[in-house]
């Protein structure tokens, strides 16, 4: 309702620029970043599918992202739903004509979720969807489940977070169904992981294993932000997007 009709009336601001009204001003909104980045951890999970981002993991996206997942902002979804839908956009592009995208939010754990009162990831990707199949065809698939609790992750390093996450993912049999027959129908879908930050890897890696043990390929990770290191050069982007491409079945 127009941000809680902006925080009943004007007690909200824009928590980019500061500026008295909504969450997100419309001038800040268009400035977000919206193509796909390239990404990689260093050291990345062997075998870590191709990794693209809207952006670095600093202001004014760490922020929102912060703001929309601990504190309830709802209407910061939409924003950071289209910044993630237009990377997976950028690669539909690269794709080719007549690609689809199937999108795969990381679970949250069911515990984390009661507690939020909300899935912040699931709603970032069910506008990211609904963005990109305003020119493709493009769907959510909660496809992937946590069968065992997950420690938070936290102040874990690269080797811990991998641990933490090893063997905690499957996949639903229904999603599992369902995308095996596409695949066999021939349908020309990107399967896509999608997650808000990329730091390590791990948790992406984790999706990834999940979904090929189910004979299901990932063929990207996309994420809202990456951790400023994990940036790969603006100007390097378009041939990585040709090389992404090329790597397409």
């Amino acid at each position: 309702m127009r941000d809680a009709w902006w925080d009943l009336v004007h007690g909200s601001s824009c928590c980019a620029c500061g500026r008295p009204g909504r969450v997100l001003c419309p001038a800040c909104d268009a400035a977000l970043p919206r193509l796909a980045v390239p990404v990689r951890p260093d050291p990345a999970p062997e075998g870590l599918a191709p990794c693209f981002a809207a952006g670095a993991y600093a202001d004014p996206l760490r922020t929102m992202i912060l703001r929309h997942k601990e504190e309830g902002a709802h209407a910061l979804a939409g924003p950071l739903g289209r910044a993630l839908g237009g990377v997976v956009e950028d690669l539909l592009v690269a794709a080719g004509d007549g690609v689809g995208a199937v999108l795969v939010p990381v679970p949250s754990a069911p515990a984390t979720v009661r507690a939020r009162g909300q899935d912040p990831l699931l709603r970032i990707t069910r506008v990211a969807a609904a963005s990109v199949r305003r020119t493709r065809p493009a769907r959510v698939a909660r496809a992937l489940r946590l069968w065992r609790p997950v420690a938070d992750q936290a102040g874990l390093d690269r080797v811990a977070r991998a641990s933490n996450l090893r063997d905690t993912m499957a996949v639903r049999p229904r999603e599992r169904s369902r995308l095996g027959h596409r695949a066999a129908t021939g349908a020309r879908d990107l399967v896509v992981v999608c997650d808000d930050v990329l730091t390590t890897g791990a948790t992406a890696r984790e999706a990834q294993r999940a979904l090929e043990d189910a004979g299901v390929r990932c063929d990207a990770v996309v994420t809202v932000a990456a951790t400023v290191r994990r940036l790969t050069s603006r100007s390097d982007s378009g041939g990585m997007r040709e090389d992404f491409a090329e790597s397409l079945p």
